[in-house]
């Protein structure tokens, strides 16, 4: 509590949720008289752009590509789960640069160092997770020593970085660097933990198109992360990978770059996960990965594909398992999301990305003072995003399902639901069974009557 001498002075101190200060606008209010012209000489400060994810199992990534480093705070993390910095460090090898002649040559560990929330033995503690990989091998030389710290590269965020802030890190594109993809993959790597250790839940990604081959021999039920891993193109699709790998070396020879798809499925997600309207499950992993640089396009399910098709076609019929009772759907058009909440089926994702904006050709370019120049790309630079890509969306894919768990949790599961059970729904997905088995004579409709609805919607 402040306050001085003069009667007619005060000071006001405003106490707030620390929840409420990434949105919340300061006042600051010097006297009694100043109080009552606050309209028109309160100076408003607002807090939160854009750095952070999540709601209840929330991230903040910091750090710029040729910086001291780049990092992660992870808030919201459960207590006494144990945590090592090898299984971090796993997810971590998958995204770094380096890996191969399709990735860029860039040099980096990204070892990563933990620097709060884990005991010295490896256990949560339910305190924001500090973690912070340094940068080594940052050339700023192959930026500024050239027409690259004054041109814009074309469809690159050079120019609209400088268009926001009147300022940009000219070296390696600071904050619009894949690598600031680092604190969202070591976080994601402990939610992939959570999710696993909650309900066996798995989030798996694989490239599966570049351009216009596509993979298509490869089942959502169970290709593993070692079938993605087998080759540098991260396709489980052996066929599909070998015509990828040729179209990428023929691009990335002629000093250009290319693009394409990572398709994300988790499988074991319960069903009711979600919430209808702003906070649809598939809205946020929509957001969560449109986040990732160069992400271009998302759909959930048969997405686009879907609209080539009547409703008949396109809706994902219901069954009763015969073994655990549970209701299934024998199609899963809809990626496992049917009114933006999860019905227990394979969450199936797809995200497209752009090729990569820095390349080694010629292009006509601005100059920040306005001049009219042509650039070619110098550096380091991957030929094609997609094979890094794919632990990225593994990371925010697995981060969104998390924070909604936890959502789940804290709403609908705070109270238990003590009904009848022949007063519950019937249990819902490929994890769920029913007490006693399938219920008599609700095994298979083929055959019965069909049952009329009369349906008023708007």
């Amino acid at each position: 509590v402040c306050s001085s001498t003069s009667a007619s002075s005060y000071v006001y101190i405003y106490i707030v949720p620390l929840s409420a200060i990434p949105k919340m606008k300061f006042l600051f209010l010097g006297s009694a008289a100043g109080l009552m012209a606050s309209a028109a000489n309160a100076f408003t400060l607002t807090m939160g752009t854009g750095n952070t994810y999540g709601r209840l199992f929330r991230i903040s990534t910091w750090g710029e590509s040729h910086g001291g480093g780049v990092g992660v705070t992870l808030d919201g993390c459960p207590p006494r789960i144990p945590l090592t910095r090898e299984e971090i460090q796993v997810d971590l090898d998958r995204r770094r640069p380096g890996q191969s002649r399709i990735t860029t040559p860039r040099n980096e560990a990204d070892a990563i160092e933990i620097l709060s929330g884990v005991t010295p033995d490896g256990i949560t503690i339910g305190t924001p997770i500090g973690m912070l990989v340094r940068n080594k091998d940052q050339r700023s030389g192959d930026y500024l020593d050239n027409d690259m710290k004054v041109a814009y590269r074309p469809s690159h965020a050079d120019a609209t970085y400088d268009a926001k802030y009147g300022v940009r890190a000219i070296a390696g594109g600071g904050r619009s660097s894949a690598r600031e993809t680092i604190g969202r993959v070591a976080a994601g790597a402990v939610a992939r933990k959570i999710l696993d250790k909650y309900n066996g839940i798995e989030v798996l990604a694989y490239v599966s198109k570049v351009q216009d081959i596509e993979a298509t021999n490869v089942d959502y039920s169970t290709f593993t992360m070692e079938e993605v891993d087998s080759n540098i193109v991260r396709c489980p699709d052996e066929a599909a990978a070998e015509k990828m790998l040729e179209r990428i070396d023929e691009i990335r020879k002629s000093g250009n770059s290319i693009g394409g798809v990572v398709t994300c499925v988790a499988r074991n997600v319960p069903a009711g996960i979600g919430a209808p309207v702003f906070d649809k499950l598939e809205a946020d992993l929509a957001k969560a990965c449109m986040s990732i640089p160069a992400a271009k396009g998302f759909e959930s399910g048969d997405g686009f594909a879907g609209t080539l098709l009547t409703g008949k076609d396109h809706n994902d019929e219901f069954y009763i398992d015969p073994e655990t009772g549970a209701t299934r759907t024998r199609t899963n058009r809809s990626g496992g999301i049917q009114g933006g909440i999860s019905n227990g089926e394979n969450i199936v994702v797809h995200v497209a990305f752009k090729p990569t904006s820095t390349i080694g050709q010629a292009q006509n370019t601005v100059t920040r003072d306005g001049q009219e120049v042509e650039l070619r790309g110098k550096g380091r630079h991957d030929p094609c995003v997609l094979p890094r890509a794919v632990p990225m969306v593994e990371a925010m894919v697995a981060l969104t399902l998390v924070d909604h768990l936890m959502m789940q949790q804290a709403q609908c599961e705070l109270f238990p639901n003590e009904a009848a059970v022949e007063d519950l729904p019937n249990p819902m997905g490929t994890t769920a069974h029913r007490e006693g088995g399938p219920a008599q004579g609700e095994v298979e409709c083929v055959g019965r009557s069909p049952v009329d609805q009369r349906i008023d919607e708007e």
